[in-house]
């Protein structure tokens, strides 16, 4: 599964019904991207449109009230990916780069990490996720 299924899992898997766990593989749901990716590895497509709007700066507030860690998922990749429980290291954010075909400089951290926290925002809202207007922009 890519990093970024996997971070939309994450967000959305926590907001889906129950009974959307069941959902045949290849299901249009964005709950099929909690389940082991059954195309080629390194697949980079985007899950469907939820039906309806999901509220992913109240989700991801919540996780992070429950953290003991004080975390900055609105600012900071590194912070999105740790409260989300994934691996935030460098390899694996070079690894979401190419997923999201980012074409800087990957040993440019700094730069690489405000491209990605920006496109991810960006991609979460394409895909029903309601976030604050200075997160997409």
């Amino acid at each position: 599964m890519s990093i970024f299924a996997s971070i939309m899992g994450k967000i959305f898997g926590a907001h889906k019904a129950p009974d959307a766990a069941a959902a045949a593989p290849g299901s249009t749901t964005v709950a099929a991207t909690t389940a082991p990716a059954s195309s080629a590895a390194g697949s980079t497509a985007t899950p469907a449109v939820p039906a309806g709007s999901v509220d992913v700066a109240a989700i991801l507030d919540s996780l992070d009230e429950k953290t003991p860690e004080t975390l900055d998922w609105r600012k900071s990749i590194v912070d999105l990916m740790k409260l989300l429980g994934l691996d935030s290291s460098l390899a694996a954010r070079k690894q979401l780069a190419s997923e999201l075909h980012y074409s800087g400089d990957t040993n440019d951290s700094a730069s690489m990490n405000i491209w990605l926290h920006k496109e991810v925002m960006a991609k979460i809202a394409a895909n029903g996720g309601k976030l604050p207007a200075d997160l997409t922009s």
